[in-house]
């Protein structure tokens, strides 16, 4: 799959393609069924299948002081489009040009000069343009016009309610990643670069991997069992510590990964660390040895979990 911005030309052999068209922060089931349903179409038609998304997300982009939402990374969603039979992966740069423009701009400008649409796959709730003017009617109409047809995905349901990266959040702010990963259909999944630490986990016999969260939603505080894909392609059962590490000075707010039979050094790699369960929620101890009988416990439980 290829990764393009729209600061620089198309390639020729993607112009005419059917875009599908949204943030697809998470690319869960409603998504997917917008992705597929854009491949589809695409496969159909003899046309390259592109999706266009926005970084930063447009809601950062307005609020930027808002707290941390984002549920994957551009490198992740990349590799899961890629994997859904995309053929390019489009990123608008969402700056101060982007959000100026109108609904009618926007459609010219991007859809039409920029990719040369033949096609664009949305969701039902899908707006546009400044102020967010547009919505799914007007770019089915601008469509007509520019010469590009326009199909609406209707929302996917689960459990009797629609899915969608708020409720994605909401499970897993409440410590529920099962919940999360129905909607995901896959656990959520922290990625990043391992740093250096204090060492501590060292002296319990807990060697950690630790990672910053970066932008990534903060789930709940917790302990978590994991698994953890490593650079080199390596799929590991852990237990890790997601939050401020109350028994420590000073607080740090990090995800710190065991992985069981692990040795090696994981430090500067870019590993992903998912999120399959909560185990319970961080606690502090009045001792190393009260930490240390509970991190047994832990270990014992995430094992156990993983297992199932």
């Amino acid at each position: 799959m290829e990764r393009l911005d729209n600061g620089s030309p198309l390639p020729a052999h993607l112009r005419g393609g059917i875009v599908a068209l949204g943030n697809f922060d998470g690319f869960h089931l409603g998504h997917q069924a917008v992705v597929g349903g854009a491949v589809e179409r695409a496969r159909a038609q003899g046309r390259p299948a592109i999706v266009a998304t926005f970084d930063p997300h447009p809601k950062r982009y307005f609020q930027p002081q808002t707290e941390h939402f984002r549920l994957t990374t551009l490198d992740q969603r990349a590799r899961l489009l890629a994997a859904a039979g995309v053929d390019a992966m489009l990123v608008f740069t969402f700056d101060a040009a982007l959000a100026g423009l109108s609904a009618r701009g926007f459609a010219q400008a991007q859809l039409g000069a920029i990719l040369g649409a033949g096609g664009v796959v949305t969701g039902n709730d899908f707006t546009f343009g400044k102020g967010r003017e547009g919505d799914v009617t007007m770019l089915a109409a601008l469509g007509e016009e520019l010469g590009y047809s326009a199909q609406v995905v209707a929302p996917v349901t689960l459990d009797g309610e629609t899915v969608s990266s708020s409720r994605i959040r909401r499970y897993l702010r409440d410590g529920d990643p099962r919940g999360a990963a129905k909607l995901l259909t896959r656990p959520f999944a922290i990625a990043g670069a391992v740093q250096h630490g204090a060492k501590l986990g060292r002296t319990l016999g807990y060697p950690t991997a630790n990672m910053d969260l970066a932008n990534y939603l903060r789930p709940a505080y917790g302990i978590y069992a994991v698994r953890g894909r490593l650079a080199d392609g390596r799929v590991l059962d852990g237990v890790a510590n997601l939050g401020i590490r109350p028994s420590f000075d000073p607080p740090i707010e990090l995800l710190e990964s065991y992985f069981f039979e692990f040795e090696g050094d994981l430090y500067d790699q870019v590993i992903e660390v998912a999120l399959i369960d909560y185990l319970r929620p961080e606690a502090k101890f009045d001792s190393l040895d009260a930490l240390k009988v509970q991190m047994d416990a832990d270990a014992a439980k995430a094992r156990a979990v993983l297992a199932l």
